[in-house]
């Protein structure tokens, strides 16, 4: 999810020089987690998406280069979880979406750079869509439909009638309709990647996000989503912040 003023306490912020597609990253600076239990799942869905979408190279290595980051040790939110949910929540609204590869493409990399004290996040993530896509050889047209929807993600405000944009804002805030114990998971999931903000600081500057999400005329622009997720939703977003205010 992405930023507001305050909004790094809802979603995403890193600072990473180095490509997700490099196989051979500098020693030292990543850990080897124990492998998520739907990667074969998720590399099967990726290599089928890039050879849909036109790759000339091996799909299989920039998959495990972008699971390696979506795997990284400083993610308690941010995570393959949240990864695979996107996806499977832009796969139930596609029929919205005028490209829904594009969507998705875009799904697997909103996120990809992410560190919580950093700015940037989802514009180092769309920079790292051009590299890794260019070399995956996918055409130059698909590669900026998709960072177009990656920058989309900074403040989940897509245009009138960009039907993949809704698309996939909907999916990244779909955690917000999840059930009241989802909802909990995912609010502790998020204070734990914000661990260094003192607690002062963080109730405030969630707070504020919570308000303005509540002010919004609607959480959702799909159809489906609105019907699925707005009412509890804002039932979840109210009730958090009975606890911070």
């Amino acid at each position: 999810m992405g930023e507001t003023p305050a909004r790094g306490i809802i979603g995403p912020r890193v600072h990473n020089e180095r490509m997700a597609t490099d196989p051979h990253p500098a020693p030292g600076t990543r850990r080897t987690p124990s492998p998520h239990p739907a990667t074969d799942a998720l590399l099967d869905r990726w290599n089928a998406l890039l050879e849909r979408s036109g790759a000339t190279a091996a799909p299989e290595p920039y998959g495990r280069a972008l699971l390696a980051r979506w795997a990284e040790p400083q993610r308690r939110y941010h995570t393959t979880d949240h990864l695979l949910a996107v996806l499977d929540q832009v796969d139930a609204l596609a029929e919205h979406a005028t490209d829904p590869d594009a969507v998705r493409l875009a799904a697997w990399f909103h996120d990809a750079v992410y560190r919580p004290d950093r700015e940037e996040n989802e514009e180092r993530s769309a920079q790292l869509a051009i590299r890794a896509l260019r070399e995956a050889g996918l055409p130059a047209e698909r590669i900026a439909r998709v960072v177009r929807l990656v920058r989309v993600t900074v403040h989940h405000h897509p245009l009138p009638g960009d039907r993949n944009g809704e698309v996939l804002c909907d999916a990244d805030l779909a955690v917000l309709g999840g059930t009241p114990e989802q909802y909990a998971a995912y609010a502790a999931a998020i204070r734990e990647e914000y661990a260094f903000v003192p607690e002062e600081l963080f109730r405030a500057g969630r707070a504020t996000v919570l308000l303005q999400l509540t002010a919004l005329p609607s959480l959702y622009r799909t159809p489906a989503a609105r019907s699925r997720f707005e009412e509890r939703a804002r039932a979840n977003l109210a009730a958090e912040l009975d606890t911070l205010q």
